[in-house]
């Protein structure tokens, strides 16, 4: 049974490629860096969270409310059987959420690095666009993203750079004595939006931490508009036969 069902829309990604070892020391037990042309990345995700409900249950006051995080990409590789593909999943760094009783179940039960923090979202549609902004007041300022999307939405190829960063079917993290833990979110194939315009005034440093200061003058390698669709989202598990991480 899920633990949590909701519909993520509009889902905002700020990708760039990143020292691998700024990462490496972040990785789970039992994982390795999912890179791309060998080179591994962080994307800055935001996004809305509607008609939440938590074991099937819609709590009043938290049923829609949006997301800011910032993720890195990884694999892990199967016991036994070399052949099968690695499963693919991300880590978080830090996620803000705007309720403080959000924050505290998602740390409390799926030990996530949840923060809350006043955050907002806004979306405009045209015949021809659709566009959306997010604005967190964190460290003492207002960080705001956007972008601008061209409609109608579509479906990359598999192979695509977009189809890279936005579906993931895992989610990995750390249990409080060290272990590797999972969960599964699941939902079909994201269309996207041809992104025509993107806005970053955001401070990574502020929010994220002075290693991170280098992104306020990076370029993004790829920007993202995904269209969304419900999700579930399982309970965590602790995998077991982990091999190590390849090097």
């Amino acid at each position: 049974m899920s633990f949590l069902t909701a519909r993520w829309s509009n889902l905002c990604l700020f990708t760039y490629a990143v020292p691998a070892a700024l990462l490496e020391t972040r990785l789970p037990p039992g994982l390795e860096l999912d890179t791309r042309e060998g080179q591994a990345f962080v994307s800055l995700v935001a996004f809305d969270f509607l008609d939440t409900r938590v074991l099937g249950v819609p709590w009043p006051g938290y049923r829609n409310f949006a997301e800011l995080n910032l993720r890195f990409y990884v694999r892990r590789r199967g016991a036994g059987d070399t052949s099968a593909p690695p499963e693919r999943g991300v880590v978080f760094i830090r996620e803000f959420v705007p309720q403080r009783l959000v924050a505290w179940m998602a740390k409390a039960i799926y030990n996530e690095p949840y923060l809350a923090a006043p955050l907002v979202s806004t979306v405009q549609h045209t015949d021809a666009t659709i566009g959306v902004e997010h604005r967190l007041t964190f460290g003492g300022r207002t960080h705001t993203l956007s972008m601008t999307g061209g409609k109608p939405p579509f479906r990359p190829e598999d192979t695509s750079v977009e189809h890279f960063f936005k579906e993931h079917r895992w989610g990995y993290g750390t249990s409080r004595d060290g272990r590797l833990v999972r969960y599964e979110v699941v939902h079909p194939v994201w269309d996207v939006y041809t992104v025509q315009s993107w806005g970053l005034d955001f401070d990574f440093s502020n929010v994220y931490g002075p290693e991170w200061a280098f992104l306020a003058d990076a370029k993004p390698y790829s920007t993202v508009l995904a269209v969304g669709s419900e999700i579930q989202v399982f309970p965590k598990t602790l995998p077991f036969n982990l091999t190590a991480p390849a090097r």
